[in-house]
């Protein structure tokens, strides 16, 4: 069963997704906080595997909330999905870095939301298909190119480079399995390889590697 708390300070929001989630198979809805401070108290409380986390919130936001889960070594295990209503929020980078394990927008269909929050508790990143050129915009304002050059692009084996383009077109574990018929194990070997011979800290690194080596180009 996935435990799952919901953090967002609009109750009807909240609540559509509580509802949304307590009546799916295989998910719970542990909890509900409407500011940042409530929420880290409940995943300190309840150990959830998944926080559904919206940014702006009274009190204390959700980045701040998201780094105070993320760097409590007690809550290791705790997962946080972003939600926020514009694909264009200034935040997208900076939850990412905060900790987060993906993104979501408000206006998601209820089964991506359902879906995300499978991805996630099975410990992969999530990041939309909508968000990625926003990411790479924001990753190169804040912290200027990482300059991926060449010869490390080069180390890439050809099936490594496909799954750094899957990765980038924001692909789950499970999808690029499917797409290149082999195990998820398979999978997540290609991508341990791939955060060790680019020097990525996490998938969203990748992304941004992707997009800077030209591996794929945004809006494609």
């Amino acid at each position: 069963m996935i435990r799952v708390v919901v953090a967002d300070d609009q109750a009807l929001v909240r609540r559509g997704f509580a509802s949304i989630l307590d009546a799916t198979d295989g998910i719970t809805v542990v909890g509900e906080a409407d500011h940042g401070a409530e929420a880290v108290a409940i995943a300190v409380r309840e150990r959830p595997d998944v926080v559904l986390m919206d940014v702006r919130m009274p009190h204390m936001d959700g980045l701040e909330a998201t780094r105070r889960i993320t760097s409590d070594p007690a809550l290791g295990g705790v997962r946080i999905l972003i939600l926020t209503t514009f694909d264009l929020d200034e935040y997208v980078h900076e939850a990412l870095c905060a900790g987060a394990s993906g993104f979501l927008l408000k206006d998601t269909m209820p089964e991506e939301l359902i879906h995300a929050v499978r991805v996630i508790a099975e410990g992969e990143a999530l990041i939309s298909p909508r968000i990625t050129r926003r990411l790479i915009e924001e990753f190169s304002r804040l912290n200027g190119p990482r300059a991926v050059d060449e010869e490390t692009i080069k180390q890439l084996t050809d099936r490594e480079r496909e799954v750094l383009e899957l990765i980038a077109r924001g692909l789950s574990n499970t999808e690029i399995a499917a797409e290149l018929y082999v195990s998820q194990a398979t999978v997540k070997t290609h991508i341990g390889r791939l955060l060790m011979k680019l020097d990525a800290r996490d998938r969203a690194q990748l992304v941004v590697a992707a997009y800077e080596a030209g591996v794929v180009q945004p809006g494609s």
